[in-house]
């Protein structure tokens, strides 16, 4: 299968495309990587406002409420249950405000720091089931403890994935910062264990082994997360470290580690637990807090030194592929504005002018060759379409000449045509003269007949001849001034096929046919006849009709064969209403070519239809200008009017000499005989042939 066709506007376009849109490729891919950074760079503020802060802020929601439930499952009292009820909404709240602002951050966020924060959202908006259980106390503080914490733990997998600056040492100081974060969570967890085991007094074993390992994990952690932060941000933390709230609490994890004793009573230092875990969350909070806001911080300028970056050699690069593309397609543009001249003039060559000149030649006019080939291209600064407009000259002379060469063939065929046509006509027309004298001296009925035989083939050998001389554009010789009555256009037109006794004419007797357009007519309906005989059993009849209507007068042919298909009917319809030029390879066809010449000649509609009986139906609509209407007061069987040259009228033979008289219509022996009377031959056809040699007689 061939490739889809493109134009040379588009190939020339196409070529210069590559060099062009590789530079804008290469230019856009690394403006693309810097304009990344930048707003990696630049979005991370986003993501903190409407991510990072949302997420602390609800994990400090969610361990004030971890606290105040562990305390409720300790203590039960109504207060707490109040206060309890109180933190509850605090946390919904802070979820409710984790959605909304996410959703603003939604195409910054990385997919999978999204992703944990929609988890984190859906664990708080299942909430409701721990918070059924602490109610009806089916869970133990240390449960209690581990289910919040689960929670909390997928809000820090959330700081896990803040990995949106492409810049090492802010990754790194986010990364310190995030264990920081989760060692504070430790501080809260042990916090909320002994404020569970100051309501009995003593801790279980479970509950002592849990809160050596939370100490060993804060420890580790907070001691990864120091170890990685720069100077600036190291001396925040190193001033935490040397407060007495600080010191106060590593002194307490170590007295519980060291002094308590499961299932005995705790120490009176445990008393003073909560109130120094309290202050070290608080304090832990306010310094990762301001070291988050640092680093953030730190971002600012660098993504402003990007963007500046951005700015000068994205611009630089932009005008260097604009001014590459405004060069490239100038000279594309260029180049396909000569080729459009040219193929303007091709186009023009092959639409408007050869067809033109093909049409003066088939009028007969004179063309001048040298003035019909002008160059089709001017001066062009692209040699190769100076030498493609030369070629085009040249192949312009040559079609042109080649048209005028068909044009003289033609005429030539035609002459020969015409020649033989013409010929051909003279001797048949002196062959009908010589049998109209024998047909007058013979009396003897079978010998009659046979030279009625032979009369009624040099008809249809006439016939012939003239559709050659109509096929060469000719106009055939006999012809009438006067009008001719349509019923015996009719009745001619049957004489000239060679089966005309299957032909039934029912033509009204009170209109005719002008005499200029009598010939034409009666070759017409010859043709169509004989074509209906031809096309249909020899057991059939074939009818032929003619009634006035309201645009001139109809005459309908109608024989009953197989019909024709229905695309074929369209075809045949379409070449009689705009006849081709005949085609001499097209042999077959040659009455059809003469239908439509003639009827086109007259301004006469044929047309071709489906006959009710499965056969095909021949219409002929004569227009109202040639169809005239009798004198009622005339004989029933009139005269023909004399032709205006000497071939026989229009009756079945030709008419007799003997003057300038009209002559009588003559009769084809027994078509007009009922089938039981064809059989007598002897008296009847003596008594015929008598009436007739009376008839010229009195003409």
């Amino acid at each position: 299968m061939a490739g889809r066709k493109r134009s040379i506007r588009f190939k020339i376009f196409a070529i210069l495309l590559v060099p062009v849109t590789a530079l804008v490729v290469i230019w856009g891919f690394a403006a693309k990587l810097t304009i990344e950074q930048g707003q990696q760079l630049l979005r991370i503020q986003k993501v903190y406002d409407n991510i990072v802060y949302p997420v602390s802020a609800a994990i400090n929601e969610l361990q004030t409420e971890r606290f105040v439930s562990v305390s409720y499952l300790a203590w039960r009292t109504s207060s707490l249950r109040t206060d309890l009820q109180v933190q509850r909404r605090k946390t919904d709240a802070a979820a409710v405000l984790l959605t909304r602002l996410s959703e603003q951050a939604r195409d910054e966020t990385p997919p999978a720091m999204w992703d944990r924060a929609q988890d984190l959202i859906r664990q708080m908006d299942r909430l409701d089931i721990l918070r059924g259980q602490i109610d009806d106390h089916r869970l133990t503080r240390l449960d209690a403890i581990e289910e919040y914490s689960t929670v909390v733990e997928t809000a820090h997998q959330v700081y896990d994935r803040l990995m949106i600056s492409p810049d090492i040492d802010i990754i790194e100081q986010t990364k310190a910062l995030i264990l920081i974060t989760r060692s504070r969570e430790l501080v809260s967890q042990q916090s909320a264990l002994v404020l569970g085991a100051q309501a009995s007094g003593r801790m279980t074993q479970d509950e002592r082994d849990a809160f050596s390992g939370m100490v060993g994990k804060r420890r580790l952690l907070y001691q990864l997360g120091t170890s990685q932060l720069d100077a600036g941000l190291l001396k925040q933390y190193g001033a935490l470290n040397s407060t007495p709230v600080y010191t106060s609490f590593v002194s307490l994890e170590d007295d519980v580690i060291s002094r308590v004793r499961p299932g005995q009573p705790l120490p009176p230092e445990a008393l003073a637990w909560p109130t120094t875990a309290q202050a070290l969350t608080r304090q832990l909070t306010e310094t990762t807090d301001a070291a988050a806001d640092a680093t953030a911080a730190r971002a600012v300028p660098l993504a402003q030194s990007v963007l500046w970056d951005i700015g000068i050699v994205g611009g630089l690069g932009l005008a260097a592929v604009l001014a590459t593309a405004f060069i490239s397609f100038r000279f594309a543009r260029t180049v396909t504005g000569e080729l459009s001249i040219l193929h303007r003039a091709a186009a023009d060559l092959a639409g408007r002018r050869l067809p033109d000149l093909v049409r003066r030649l088939r009028r007969g006019e004179d063309v001048d060759v040298a003035a019909e080939t002008p160059p089709m291209a001017q001066a062009s600064g692209t040699v190769e379409i100076e030498n493609l407009g030369r070629a085009f000259t040249s192949v312009q002379l040559t079609a042109i000449e080649a048209a005028v060469g068909q044009a003289e063939l033609r005429k030539g065929v035609n002459k020969v045509f015409l020649n033989l046509a013409r010929r051909s006509q003279s001797l048949l027309q002196r062959q009908l003269g010589m049998l109209d004298g024998l047909e007058k001296e013979i009396n003897d009925p079978d010998l009659l007949e046979r030279l009625f035989g032979v009369d009624h083939l040099t008809t249809r050998m006439r016939r012939h001849a003239e559709g050659l001389i109509i096929l060469s554009g000719a106009v055939p010789g006999r012809g009438w001034r006067n009008p001719v009555r349509l019923y015996d256009v009719a009745r001619a037109a049957t004489e000239e096929v060679e089966d005309y006794l299957r032909v039934d004419v029912n033509m009204p007797h009170g209109y005719s046919l002008a005499g200029g357009s009598v010939t034409d007519v009666v070759h017409l309906l010859a043709e169509l006849i004989e074509n209906a005989t031809v096309f249909s059993p020899p057991q059939t009849r074939v009818q032929v009709r003619g009634e006035l209507v309201a645009r001139g007068f109809a005459i309908e042919v109608e024989d009953r064969g197989l019909g024709i298909p229905p695309e074929e009917l369209a075809h045949l319809n379409a070449r009689l209403a705009d006849p081709p030029e005949f085609d001499l390879a097209d042999s077959d066809r040659l009455g059809l070519f003469v239908v439509g010449l003639l009827a086109r000649r007259h301004n006469i509609r044929v047309s071709l239809r489906t006959s009710p009986y499965g056969g095909t139906s021949a219409v002929l609509l004569l227009p109202q200008e040639i169809v005239v209407e009798n004198d009622t007061r005339e004989p029933a069987v009139e005269r023909l009017a004399q032709p205006e040259t000497p071939p026989p009228a229009l009756a079945l033979t030709p008419p007799i000499s003997g003057g300038a008289q009209d002559s009588l219509p003559r009769r084809v022996r027994q078509a007009s005989l009922a089938p039981q009377l064809r059989e007598e031959r002897g008296d009847l056809f003596s008594s015929f042939q008598a009436g007739w040699q009376r008839a010229q007689e009195d003409s």
